[in-house]
Protein backbone atom coordinates (compact mmCIF):
# COMPACT_ATOMS: atom_id res chain seq x y z
CA UNK A 1 0.00 0.00 0.00
CA UNK A 2 1.18 3.43 -1.15
CA UNK A 3 0.60 6.56 0.74
CA UNK A 4 0.71 10.29 -0.70
CA UNK A 5 -0.33 12.29 1.74
CA UNK A 6 -1.41 15.58 1.99
CA UNK A 7 0.14 17.36 5.19
CA UNK A 8 -0.75 16.31 8.69
CA UNK A 9 -1.64 18.90 10.90
CA UNK A 10 1.01 19.71 13.35
CA UNK A 11 1.50 22.29 15.99
CA UNK A 12 3.56 24.95 15.19
CA UNK A 13 5.84 24.31 17.95
CA UNK A 14 6.03 21.26 19.20
CA UNK A 15 7.45 21.34 23.21
CA UNK A 16 6.35 17.60 24.11
CA UNK A 17 9.76 15.19 24.31
CA UNK A 18 12.20 13.93 27.03
CA UNK A 19 14.17 15.70 29.56
CA UNK A 20 17.11 18.09 27.93
CA UNK A 21 20.20 19.28 29.50
CA UNK A 22 21.47 22.92 28.51
CA UNK A 23 24.80 22.15 25.96
CA UNK A 24 28.09 21.55 27.93
CA UNK A 25 26.97 21.94 31.16
CA UNK A 26 26.34 18.93 32.85
CA UNK A 27 23.39 20.42 34.69
CA UNK A 28 20.00 19.08 35.21
CA UNK A 29 17.86 18.14 32.75
CA UNK A 30 14.75 20.27 31.75
CA UNK A 31 11.97 17.99 32.36
CA UNK A 32 9.02 18.22 29.49
CA UNK A 33 6.85 19.90 31.96
CA UNK A 34 8.79 23.23 31.92
CA UNK A 35 9.38 23.40 28.46
CA UNK A 36 6.96 26.23 28.31
CA UNK A 37 9.26 28.46 30.37
CA UNK A 38 12.42 27.52 28.53
CA UNK A 39 13.41 29.45 25.46
CA UNK A 40 14.21 26.84 22.66
CA UNK A 41 17.88 27.17 21.26
CA UNK A 42 17.16 26.74 17.99
CA UNK A 43 13.60 28.14 16.26
CA UNK A 44 12.54 27.58 13.06
CA UNK A 45 9.81 29.86 11.45
CA UNK A 46 7.85 29.40 8.69
CA UNK A 47 10.61 28.03 6.26
CA UNK A 48 9.84 27.48 2.66
CA UNK A 49 12.52 26.60 0.21
CA UNK A 50 11.76 26.53 -3.58
CA UNK A 51 13.70 25.30 -6.84
CA UNK A 52 12.51 27.07 -9.75
CA UNK A 53 9.04 25.37 -9.66
CA UNK A 54 9.53 22.83 -7.47
CA UNK A 55 8.57 22.79 -3.69
CA UNK A 56 10.93 21.46 -1.47
CA UNK A 57 9.88 23.13 1.50
CA UNK A 58 7.00 24.01 3.26
CA UNK A 59 5.20 25.83 6.12
CA UNK A 60 8.22 24.76 8.28
CA UNK A 61 7.73 24.98 12.12
CA UNK A 62 10.14 23.51 14.94
CA UNK A 63 11.61 23.99 18.19
CA UNK A 64 14.91 22.52 19.39
CA UNK A 65 15.46 22.89 23.13
CA UNK A 66 18.52 22.87 24.22
CA UNK A 67 20.46 19.66 24.92
CA UNK A 68 17.96 17.56 23.00
CA UNK A 69 18.80 15.37 20.08
CA UNK A 70 16.26 15.68 17.29
CA UNK A 71 16.14 13.37 14.07
CA UNK A 72 14.80 14.42 10.74
CA UNK A 73 13.47 10.95 9.25
CA UNK A 74 11.79 10.78 6.02
CA UNK A 75 11.92 9.20 2.66
CA UNK A 76 14.38 10.38 -0.13
CA UNK A 77 13.57 13.75 -1.41
CA UNK A 78 11.31 14.27 1.40
CA UNK A 79 13.37 17.77 2.39
CA UNK A 80 15.04 16.64 5.46
CA UNK A 81 18.71 17.16 4.08
CA UNK A 82 17.50 20.54 2.66
CA UNK A 83 16.67 21.83 5.84
CA UNK A 84 20.08 21.05 7.63
CA UNK A 85 21.64 22.55 4.91
CA UNK A 86 19.14 25.95 5.62
CA UNK A 87 19.82 25.54 9.24
CA UNK A 88 23.66 25.64 8.75
CA UNK A 89 23.37 28.07 6.11
CA UNK A 90 24.78 26.25 3.38
CA UNK A 91 21.62 26.81 1.57
CA UNK A 92 19.43 30.05 1.97
CA UNK A 93 15.25 30.06 2.87
CA UNK A 94 12.90 30.99 0.36
CA UNK A 95 11.04 32.39 2.75
CA UNK A 96 11.12 31.74 6.49
CA UNK A 97 13.54 32.40 9.85
CA UNK A 98 15.75 30.72 11.82
CA UNK A 99 16.89 31.77 15.35
CA UNK A 100 19.92 30.30 16.99
CA UNK A 101 20.19 31.25 20.83
CA UNK A 102 17.75 33.96 20.57
CA UNK A 103 19.92 35.49 17.61
CA UNK A 104 18.29 35.73 14.02
CA UNK A 105 20.62 33.74 11.86
CA UNK A 106 18.23 33.71 9.14
CA UNK A 107 20.71 35.34 6.49
CA UNK A 108 24.24 35.00 8.24
CA UNK A 109 26.59 33.05 6.14
CA UNK A 110 27.71 29.58 7.09
CA UNK A 111 30.94 30.83 8.22
CA UNK A 112 29.62 32.62 10.97
CA UNK A 113 26.85 30.33 12.75
CA UNK A 114 28.09 28.28 16.02
CA UNK A 115 27.46 25.00 14.68
CA UNK A 116 29.92 21.50 13.77
CA UNK A 117 28.37 19.11 10.98
CA UNK A 118 29.64 16.22 10.01
CA UNK A 119 29.11 14.66 6.67
CA UNK A 120 27.78 11.29 5.15
CA UNK A 121 31.45 11.24 3.53
CA UNK A 122 33.67 12.18 6.39
CA UNK A 123 35.23 15.19 3.98
CA UNK A 124 38.32 14.54 6.16
CA UNK A 125 41.67 15.93 4.70
CA UNK A 126 43.44 12.96 3.07
CA UNK A 127 46.82 14.54 3.28
CA UNK A 128 46.89 15.32 7.15
CA UNK A 129 46.47 12.41 9.97
CA UNK A 130 43.84 12.03 12.32
CA UNK A 131 45.36 14.90 14.62
CA UNK A 132 45.84 17.08 12.26
CA UNK A 133 42.58 16.80 10.62
CA UNK A 134 40.77 17.31 14.31
CA UNK A 135 43.72 20.55 14.83
CA UNK A 136 42.26 22.28 11.71
CA UNK A 137 39.97 24.43 13.21
CA UNK A 138 41.88 25.27 16.17
CA UNK A 139 44.55 26.60 14.26
CA UNK A 140 42.23 28.92 12.60
CA UNK A 141 41.60 30.40 15.48
CA UNK A 142 45.34 31.04 16.54
CA UNK A 143 45.29 29.35 19.68
CA UNK A 144 48.44 28.69 21.48
CA UNK A 145 49.82 25.18 20.10
CA UNK A 146 49.88 23.60 23.45
CA UNK A 147 46.40 24.43 24.25
CA UNK A 148 45.76 22.65 20.66
CA UNK A 149 47.45 19.65 21.32
CA UNK A 150 45.74 19.46 24.56
CA UNK A 151 42.10 19.68 22.53
CA UNK A 152 42.67 17.35 20.27
CA UNK A 153 44.32 14.28 22.54
CA UNK A 154 40.92 15.20 24.99
CA UNK A 155 38.82 14.59 21.73
CA UNK A 156 40.03 11.97 20.56
CA UNK A 157 40.36 10.25 23.51
CA UNK A 158 36.68 11.10 23.79
CA UNK A 159 35.90 9.06 20.82
CA UNK A 160 37.84 6.39 21.39
CA UNK A 161 41.03 6.77 19.25
CA UNK A 162 43.32 7.89 21.45
CA UNK A 163 47.12 6.90 20.61
CA UNK A 164 45.61 6.84 16.50
CA UNK A 165 46.11 10.66 15.68
CA UNK A 166 49.25 9.89 13.75
CA UNK A 167 47.34 8.02 11.31
CA UNK A 168 46.17 8.74 8.16
CA UNK A 169 42.69 8.72 6.83
CA UNK A 170 43.39 5.37 4.21
CA UNK A 171 44.63 4.16 7.36
CA UNK A 172 41.62 4.20 9.08
CA UNK A 173 38.37 2.31 9.27
CA UNK A 174 35.23 3.82 7.81
CA UNK A 175 33.73 4.14 11.65
CA UNK A 176 37.41 5.63 12.30
CA UNK A 177 37.21 8.49 10.17
CA UNK A 178 33.60 8.88 10.84
CA UNK A 179 35.10 9.53 15.15
CA UNK A 180 37.45 11.69 13.59
CA UNK A 181 35.02 13.48 11.23
CA UNK A 182 32.80 13.81 15.06
CA UNK A 183 35.91 14.95 17.01
CA UNK A 184 36.56 17.44 14.72
CA UNK A 185 33.07 19.11 14.70
CA UNK A 186 33.36 19.51 18.33
CA UNK A 187 36.87 20.87 18.58
CA UNK A 188 35.69 24.51 18.88
CA UNK A 189 32.47 23.59 21.50
CA UNK A 190 30.04 24.38 19.26
CA UNK A 191 26.08 24.78 20.81
CA UNK A 192 24.44 23.31 17.85
CA UNK A 193 26.14 19.71 16.34
CA UNK A 194 24.51 19.28 12.76
CA UNK A 195 24.85 15.36 11.40
CA UNK A 196 24.04 14.64 7.85
CA UNK A 197 23.49 10.98 7.94
CA UNK A 198 26.64 10.19 9.68
CA UNK A 199 26.32 6.41 9.56
CA UNK A 200 24.91 5.59 6.10
CA UNK A 201 28.57 4.75 4.46
CA UNK A 202 28.92 2.04 7.23
CA UNK A 203 28.68 -1.67 7.65
CA UNK A 204 25.62 -2.90 9.73
CA UNK A 205 27.86 -3.49 12.64
CA UNK A 206 29.58 -0.79 12.56
CA UNK A 207 26.90 1.61 12.19
CA UNK A 208 24.95 0.46 15.43
CA UNK A 209 27.73 0.12 17.36
CA UNK A 210 28.75 4.07 16.28
CA UNK A 211 24.78 4.71 16.39
CA UNK A 212 25.23 4.41 20.31
CA UNK A 213 28.34 5.95 21.08
CA UNK A 214 26.98 8.95 19.00
CA UNK A 215 23.88 8.65 21.19
CA UNK A 216 25.66 8.44 24.81
CA UNK A 217 28.71 11.33 23.68
CA UNK A 218 25.81 13.79 22.71
CA UNK A 219 23.59 13.34 25.85
CA UNK A 220 27.28 13.44 27.96
CA UNK A 221 28.27 16.39 26.51
CA UNK A 222 24.81 18.09 26.08
CA UNK A 223 24.88 19.52 22.94
CA UNK A 224 22.32 20.30 21.01
CA UNK A 225 21.96 17.87 17.80
CA UNK A 226 20.23 17.87 14.54
CA UNK A 227 20.62 14.84 12.52
CA UNK A 228 19.19 14.03 9.18
CA UNK A 229 18.74 9.97 8.34
CA UNK A 230 16.00 7.64 6.52
CA UNK A 231 17.03 4.66 9.02
CA UNK A 232 14.21 4.62 10.95
CA UNK A 233 16.07 2.18 13.22
CA UNK A 234 18.81 4.80 13.81
CA UNK A 235 16.25 7.66 14.48
CA UNK A 236 14.36 5.20 17.18
CA UNK A 237 17.20 4.59 19.24
CA UNK A 238 19.15 7.86 19.44
CA UNK A 239 16.52 10.75 19.28
CA UNK A 240 14.63 12.60 21.45
CA UNK A 241 12.55 13.28 18.98
CA UNK A 242 11.79 12.05 15.29
CA UNK A 243 10.37 15.24 12.43
CA UNK A 244 8.64 12.91 10.38
CA UNK A 245 8.91 14.29 6.60
CA UNK A 246 7.22 13.96 3.83
CA UNK A 247 7.42 15.61 0.59
CA UNK A 248 8.60 19.05 2.20
CA UNK A 249 5.88 18.79 4.89
CA UNK A 250 6.36 18.03 8.82
CA UNK A 251 3.88 14.75 8.59
CA UNK A 252 4.62 14.17 12.44
CA UNK A 253 6.57 15.14 15.26
CA UNK A 254 7.06 13.27 18.52
CA UNK A 255 9.13 10.91 20.79
CA UNK A 256 10.65 7.81 19.33
CA UNK A 257 7.42 6.11 21.17
CA UNK A 258 4.90 8.03 20.43
CA UNK A 259 5.42 7.93 16.72
CA UNK A 260 5.83 4.60 16.99
CA UNK A 261 2.74 3.21 18.55
CA UNK A 262 0.87 6.60 17.85
CA UNK A 263 1.25 7.52 13.88
CA UNK A 264 -0.99 10.70 13.33
CA UNK A 265 -1.10 9.17 9.75
CA UNK A 266 -1.02 6.53 7.49
CA UNK A 267 1.79 7.57 5.79
CA UNK A 268 3.99 7.78 9.00
CA UNK A 269 2.28 4.24 10.03
CA UNK A 270 3.57 2.94 7.52
CA UNK A 271 6.95 4.35 6.97
CA UNK A 272 7.97 3.83 10.52
CA UNK A 273 8.33 -0.11 11.44
CA UNK A 274 6.03 -2.45 9.66
CA UNK A 275 2.54 -1.92 9.39
CA UNK A 276 -0.69 -3.86 8.32
CA UNK A 277 -3.70 -2.32 6.77
CA UNK A 278 -7.00 -3.24 6.16
CA UNK A 279 -9.63 -1.60 4.21
CA UNK A 280 -12.76 -0.90 5.93
CA UNK A 281 -15.95 0.92 6.68
CA UNK A 282 -17.11 2.15 10.48
CA UNK A 283 -20.15 0.00 10.63
CA UNK A 284 -21.37 1.90 14.21
CA UNK A 285 -19.89 3.32 17.28
CA UNK A 286 -15.87 1.47 17.58
CA UNK A 287 -17.02 -1.45 15.39
CA UNK A 288 -15.12 -1.41 12.18
CA UNK A 289 -16.24 -4.31 9.18
CA UNK A 290 -13.23 -5.14 6.67
CA UNK A 291 -15.01 -7.32 4.49
CA UNK A 292 -16.71 -10.12 6.57
CA UNK A 293 -14.84 -9.42 9.44
CA UNK A 294 -16.15 -7.33 12.03
CA UNK A 295 -14.07 -5.25 14.57
CA UNK A 296 -13.93 -4.23 17.43
CA UNK A 297 -11.90 -0.44 17.94
CA UNK A 298 -12.40 1.83 20.45
CA UNK A 299 -9.59 4.15 19.38
CA UNK A 300 -11.97 5.34 16.29
CA UNK A 301 -12.79 8.75 15.55
CA UNK A 302 -14.10 8.58 11.94
CA UNK A 303 -17.93 9.34 11.80
CA UNK A 304 -20.23 5.87 10.88
CA UNK A 305 -20.28 5.26 6.97
CA UNK A 306 -17.43 6.42 6.63
CA UNK A 307 -14.38 4.33 4.56
CA UNK A 308 -11.58 3.80 6.73
CA UNK A 309 -8.00 1.88 7.19
CA UNK A 310 -6.89 0.00 10.06
CA UNK A 311 -3.15 -0.45 10.87
CA UNK A 312 -1.77 -2.54 13.30
CA UNK A 313 1.61 -4.09 13.53
CA UNK A 314 2.64 -7.50 12.79
CA UNK A 315 4.05 -7.84 16.55
CA UNK A 316 1.22 -6.80 18.07
CA UNK A 317 -1.18 -9.74 16.97
CA UNK A 318 -1.51 -12.71 19.20
CA UNK A 319 -2.37 -16.32 17.85
CA UNK A 320 -4.65 -17.91 20.00
CA UNK A 321 -5.21 -21.16 18.52
CA UNK A 322 -4.53 -22.79 21.89
CA UNK A 323 -7.65 -21.24 23.35
CA UNK A 324 -11.30 -22.92 22.84
CA UNK A 325 -13.25 -20.99 20.13
CA UNK A 326 -16.09 -20.16 22.79
CA UNK A 327 -13.56 -18.05 24.99
CA UNK A 328 -14.80 -14.29 24.85
CA UNK A 329 -12.08 -12.54 22.84
CA UNK A 330 -13.07 -9.39 20.94
CA UNK A 331 -11.72 -9.79 17.09
CA UNK A 332 -10.84 -12.92 17.12
CA UNK A 333 -10.28 -14.39 13.53
CA UNK A 334 -9.05 -17.39 11.73
CA UNK A 335 -6.72 -17.24 9.26
CA UNK A 336 -4.84 -19.40 6.35
CA UNK A 337 -0.80 -19.29 6.20
CA UNK A 338 0.43 -18.46 3.14
CA UNK A 339 4.03 -18.39 3.54
CA UNK A 340 6.33 -18.56 6.79
CA UNK A 341 9.85 -16.77 6.96
CA UNK A 342 12.73 -17.25 9.23
CA UNK A 343 14.05 -14.04 10.59
CA UNK A 344 16.70 -15.77 13.14
CA UNK A 345 14.95 -14.94 16.66
CA UNK A 346 11.26 -15.15 15.14
CA UNK A 347 9.12 -15.89 12.25
CA UNK A 348 7.25 -13.30 9.60
CA UNK A 349 3.85 -15.54 8.73
CA UNK A 350 1.89 -14.12 5.65
CA UNK A 351 -1.58 -14.94 6.61
CA UNK A 352 -5.06 -14.24 4.90
CA UNK A 353 -7.87 -13.62 7.17
CA UNK A 354 -11.30 -15.92 6.98
CA UNK A 355 -14.01 -13.09 5.09
CA UNK A 356 -11.26 -10.88 4.12
CA UNK A 357 -8.97 -12.87 1.62
CA UNK A 358 -8.03 -9.94 -0.25
CA UNK A 359 -5.93 -8.48 2.13
CA UNK A 360 -2.89 -10.02 3.17
CA UNK A 361 -1.36 -9.57 6.93
CA UNK A 362 2.07 -10.29 8.30
CA UNK A 363 2.35 -11.50 11.94
CA UNK A 364 5.54 -11.87 13.90
CA UNK A 365 5.93 -14.62 16.52
CA UNK A 366 9.12 -15.42 18.77
CA UNK A 367 11.41 -18.43 17.70
CA UNK A 368 10.49 -20.64 20.74
CA UNK A 369 6.94 -19.90 20.20
CA UNK A 370 7.17 -21.10 16.50
CA UNK A 371 8.50 -24.30 17.58
CA UNK A 372 6.07 -25.00 20.05
CA UNK A 373 3.37 -24.99 17.43
CA UNK A 374 5.24 -27.00 15.12
CA UNK A 375 5.50 -24.04 12.41
CA UNK A 376 6.40 -26.11 9.34
CA UNK A 377 3.12 -28.03 9.22
CA UNK A 378 0.92 -25.38 10.08
CA UNK A 379 -1.90 -24.34 7.52
CA UNK A 380 -4.33 -22.59 9.47
CA UNK A 381 -4.41 -20.45 12.85
CA UNK A 382 -6.40 -18.48 15.12
CA UNK A 383 -5.22 -14.82 15.51
CA UNK A 384 -6.69 -11.67 17.75
CA UNK A 385 -6.63 -8.02 16.54
CA UNK A 386 -6.41 -6.59 20.18
CA UNK A 387 -9.01 -3.67 20.10
CA UNK A 388 -6.53 -1.47 21.80
CA UNK A 389 -3.02 -1.91 19.16
CA UNK A 390 -5.67 -1.29 16.32
CA UNK A 391 -5.27 2.27 14.77
CA UNK A 392 -8.19 3.95 12.13
CA UNK A 393 -7.75 6.39 9.89
CA UNK A 394 -9.85 8.31 7.23
CA UNK A 395 -9.39 6.40 4.05
CA UNK A 396 -9.29 9.80 2.10
CA UNK A 397 -6.04 10.38 4.43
Amino acid sequence: MTFSEQPATVKRYETAGPSVAKPGSGSPAIAPESRSLCEPYLRIENIHKTFGKFVALKDIYLDVYPGEFVCLLGPSGCGKTTLLRIISGLETQTQGRIFQDGQDVSHLPASTRDFGIVFQSYALFPNLTAQQNVAYGLQNQRLPRTQITTRVNELLDMVGLAGMGHKYPAQLSGGQQQRVALARALALSPGLLLLDEPLSALDAQVRVKLRSEIANLQRRLGITTVMVTHDQAEALAMADRIVVMNRGYIAQIGTPRTIYQNPSTPFVANFIGVMNFLNGTVEAENIVRCGNIVLHTPHNTVPIGQAVVIAIRPEDMRVVSDLPSDHDLPNRVEAEVISTEFLGAGYRLELTLSGNARQPITLEISANRARNMGIDALETLSIQLPPDMIRVFPAEQ
